[in-house]
């Protein structure tokens, strides 16, 4: 019987747990034998210096890993040394150098969170559904040193709902990494991988989000801003400003009402909050002041005085969430 093929795995998320999980259930075929991830992180109250996920896993699993600023060659040598025969990678976080994807002789590949050429980038997911797309996936690519723009040997679709948040998405496409991979791994160690190389015209790209991505945008259509509120539930959350106070805002709904200006609040409906924007409107469900607690906007007007007549301020500058150009 022929030993099970070596196989590192570089990553930092958990969403990637799924995949390298379902390695483990074919121990006679694949295994794990190393693991490179990032550094721990200072997180929670104490700010302590926790081990991501993957990390976490691999420590709990006896699996040998290493958590370095920067690979080098020292970890080139390393997983040489244990006889690494592929690399695979999900939501690693480093443009890697060509000594260290040719370490291993069947190559390296990535497990990419979007239909690739679409949504290269640092946030996939959570733009897939800002920009109102109606399906997405995750798929498997040969890792070239420029980003997300390897040969594709396979993708796995996904359809996303009106329902899903950033969240759920993410959840979904972790579950999907695992047939992918599957039969992706069969063939790549069974030298059945003719790649298809992306087409560069396709491309788009996405951005790292930040904080001030959740803020609402009061010049933006409706559906925009609802489809936002659901990509960044989890982080950076949605919000808008009443005299400098952040409210944070749970769940909306899109109204079609189009006499409002952009910001403007529906002065006739005092019991609910109602907001236009430059098309249509949006009413607002759930609502968060500072040190409070997500309420029903029914619970948030009664204990908040928040006036009929307002226009709330939209931010002066609102980088687009993807670009064409590398």
């Amino acid at each position: 019987m022929s030993k099970p093929r070596k196989i590192a795995f570089f990553g930092s998320d958990e969403i990637a747990l799924p995949a390298i999980n379902s390695i483990l259930g074919f121990p006679e075929i694949w295994e794990i034998c190393a693991v490179l991830t990032q550094p721990d992180q200072r997180s929670g109250r104490g700010r302590k210096l926790q081990p991501n996920p993957i990390k976490q896993w691999a420590l709990e699993s006896n699996t040998p890993v290493r958590d370095p600023q920067k690979p080098t060659i020292e970890e080139v040598n390393w997983l040489k040394d244990l006889g690494v025969e592929l690399v695979l990678i999900m939501a690693y976080g480093h443009i890697l150098e060509e000594e260290l994807l040719d370490v291993a002789p069947f190559g390296s590949f990535n497990l990419h969170a979007s239909l690739l050429p679409q949504y290269r980038g640092a946030s996939p997911i959570e733009t897939a559904i800002a920009m109102g797309e109606e399906k997405t996936g995750v798929t498997l690519m040969k890792v070239v040193p420029e980003m997300d723009a390897g040969p594709i040997l396979d993708a796995e679709v996904i359809f996303i709902e009106s329902s899903d948040t950033g969240s759920r998405l993410r959840g979904k496409i972790a579950q999907a990494c695992v047939p992918l991979l599957k039969r992706g791994l069969s063939r790549i160690f069974t030298g059945d991988t003719p790649c298809r190389p992306q087409v560069e015209e396709e491309a788009t790209y996405c951005r790292k989000l930040s904080k001030l991505d959740g803020q609402l945008n009061f010049f933006l259509p409706a559906n925009e801003l609802a489809n936002r509120t659901r990509a960044f539930s989890a982080w950076p959350g949605s919000y808008f400003f009443y005299d400098d106070v952040l409210l944070k805002v749970g769940k909306m709904s899109v109204l079609s009402c189009g006499d409002l200006l952009p910001g403007q609040r529906d002065s006739e409906k005092a019991k609910s909050l109602i907001i236009g924007t430059t098309k249509g409107a949006i009413e607002v469900l759930e609502i968060q002041k500072p040190g409070g607690k997500m309420l029903s906007i029914s619970e948030f007007l009664r204990g908040f005085d928040l006036p009929r007549e307002v226009v709330f301020p939209s931010p002066t500058v609102l980088g687009s969430l993807i670009r064409k150009e590398k």
